[in-house]
Parts: C-alpha cells; sequence; structure tokens
C-alpha cells in the first residue's frame, strides 16, 4: 500500500549575528517522535544529528527544552533547534578536476565521475568531491557540517551523474525541502541482471539497515524502514541484461540498488547486492542522468543531464553485438 508523506510544517532558518542558528517549526501532524519529526522536517539535518541536538539540550517544544528523542510532539506546537555553529572546516582544498555543468552564486551542478566519494568519509579522506569543490575556491553552505558542507543529497561513489551542491544556507534550505516535498526530478539510467516481466513497473517496499548485516540495506517491515518508491521503465532487452530508465519518487540509501535486488534484477557490476560480475564492470552499472529542480532563489525550473560514462558505454555497445 503505498505511503502519502504528512504535509510539511512551516520551517525558517534565523540567523541573529555571526553566532546563532535557528531552524523554527510550527507543527502540523502530531504524534511523531520528536527525532523523527525533526528528520522529516529540518531542512538538511539528519536523525542521528538531531538525536544529539535533543540530548544536548539544544531543542525546545513551546519554549521549553525537551530532551527526551521520544517525545510525542502534538499539532500545533512550536519547536525550536539551536544548531551549532560548524568547526573550521576540516576538509583540506584539492586540485582535483571535476566536470561542471553549472554554476552560480547559490548552486553549483556537477557531472561526478565514478569511483569519486562525494565527501569525506572513512578510508575516503582526500580525493572527494567537496576537496574538489573545495579547490575551485566555492564557498558552501554550513549546513551539512564541517566534513560535508553543501552537500544535499549524495550518489554512491560508484554511481556517476547529476548532483548539485548549495553554496548558502538558503539554497541548502531550498533544495533540501524539494528532497523532502518529493518535487526533483531524478532520472537514472541503470544495466541490470535479467529481463523483467513488464515494460514497466514500480517498486514500493520499505528500505532500512539489512537486520543480517548491517553494512548493507534491504527491504524490510513497514514499521522498520523507510518508504520508497522506484519506478522503471526498460530502455533495451539485451539477452541476460535489460538497459532500464529509472525514476525516484523517494531518495533512501542504495534504493535503486535495493529495489532492483528486491526483484530478482540487480545492477550489474553491484558489489553488494549482485555478488557476480560477469560483464567485468568497474562498479554498479548506475548512472544519474538527469535532475530537475526549482532554482531556490528565483524558482526558475532548471534540468541538467550527463551523458553515460564510458564503462557503461562499453558494456551496452557489447551486449548490443551480441544479439
Amino acid at each position: 500500500m503505498r505511503r502519502t508523506p504528512g504535509r510539511r510544517g512551516a520551517t525558517d532558518i534565523n540567523r541573529e549575528g555571526d553566532d546563532a542558528r535557528e531552524i523554527h517549526l510550527v507543527v502540523d501532524e502530531g504524534g511523531a517522535r520528536l527525532d523523527r519529526y525533526l528528520a522529516d522536517h529540518a531542512p538538511g539535518q539528519s536523525r542521528s544529528h538531531l538525536h544529539r541536538l535533543i540530548g544536548q539540550g539544544r531543542v525546545t517544544v513551546d519554549g521549553v527544552v525537551q530532551s527526551a528523542a521520544s517525545f510525542r510532539v502534538g499539532k500545533g506546537q512550536r519547536i525550536a533547534v539551536d544548531l551549532p555553529e560548524p568547526a573550521a572546516l576540516e576538509v583540506l582544498p584539492e586540485a582535483i578536476p571535476l566536470d561542471v555543468l553549472y554554476e552560480d552564486d547559490d548552486l553549483l551542478v556537477v557531472n561526478k565521475a565514478p569511483g569519486m566519494v562525494v565527501h569525506p568519509a572513512p578510508g575516503h579522506r582526500s580525493g572527494t568531491l567537496v576537496a574538489a569543490i573545495l579547490g575551485r575556491g566555492v564557498v558552501l553552505s554550513g549546513i551539512g557540517g564541517v566534513a560535508r558542507p553543501g552537500i544535499v543529497h549524495r550518489i554512491d561513489k560508484d554511481t556517476s551523474g547529476v548532483l548539485v551542491i548549495a553554496k548558502n544556507d538558503l539554497a541548502h534550505a531550498g533544495l533540501a525541502e524539494q528532497f523532502r516535498e518529493h518535487s526533483m526530478e531524478r532520472v537514472y539510467e541503470a544495466i541490470v541482471h535479467g529481463a523483467p516481466g513488464a515494460d514497466k513497473g514500480t517498486v514500493d517496499a520499505p528500505i532500512g539497515r539489512d537486520p543480517r548485516d548491517r553494512l548493507r540495506m534491504a527491504v524490510v517491515p513497514e514499521q522498520l524502514g523507510r518508504h520508497a518508491v522506484t519506478h522503471f521503465v526498460v530502455r533495451e532487452r539485451l539477452g541476460a541484461y535489460s538497459h532500464l530508465d529509472l525514476r525516484l519518487e523517494t531518495g533512501r540509501t542504495h534504493q535503486i540498488r535495493v529495489h532492483m535486488a528486491y526483484i530478482g534484477h540487480p545492477v550489474a557490476g553491484d558489489p553488494v547486492y549482485a555478488r557476480r560480475n560477469p560483464l567485468a564492470l568497474p562498479g554498479q552499472a548506475l548512472h544519474a542522468r538527469s535532475l530537475g529542480f526549482a532554482h531556490p532563489r528565483t524558482g526558475l525550473r532548471m534540468t541538467f543531464a550527463a551523458p553515460l560514462p564510458d564503462a557503461m558505454e562499453d558494456a551496452l555497445m557489447r551486449l548490443r553485438r551480441q544479439q
């Protein structure tokens, strides 16, 4: 059964001088846990980060500090979140070439190369997209924190394609709101194992941590996961493989990779969910082909597209020749 996201509460980010940053919310629908409600409504903030802020006494409900993440919010209540200023940026700029599709004072849109990590993480402290952007002298939004400034959304290390980066908090908040409201248009291309029975379809299945392997994501019972919807269209049937267009209605971790594996058609070359790689691909054959959104300052609708990386083009050519 398809679930409809609740309406979003009023949100504002206020700056009062250089040392205060706050998020203000008016609860539009009560009953949710405080940390979950904030994660669904506060721009650019992860649930774990908000959980820590609650424990630090940085969240008030109707003017009273609320230190219990499990507190159930009520309709009409006013929530304020005091965001700490980010520490001095810990990511060092690096001179790494980038394929820039668009840039203005608010945004940077790039075609991320396969194999590049978006932001620093254990084992990937250098060579990241964030370091490359800083190497261009670009100032980024601080909402994402010191390790992931400007990062509104991510694509996996071995997934290529279009990514938008926020240069300031206004842009970050505006883009994050569009992601929450599912008004971003995100189209991917993939090569998958097998042939779907229908030329198009929808996978509507909640995604959460795999209870048997915490390093993987999986389709899980509704109460344990987050709503996730992926639409697909078959572009080509290529023997033991298929070439798909996929549109994300939601944006969960590894969503396309998990959903395709769930219906028995894992993404070719996926080292986690496919397990075998007879096409000898360097990583999963998944590409974020286009991204459409409203410019957070002007409201102008913008769409950007990036061509398939060489490895995917080569794989498709090989499969076509075998037909």
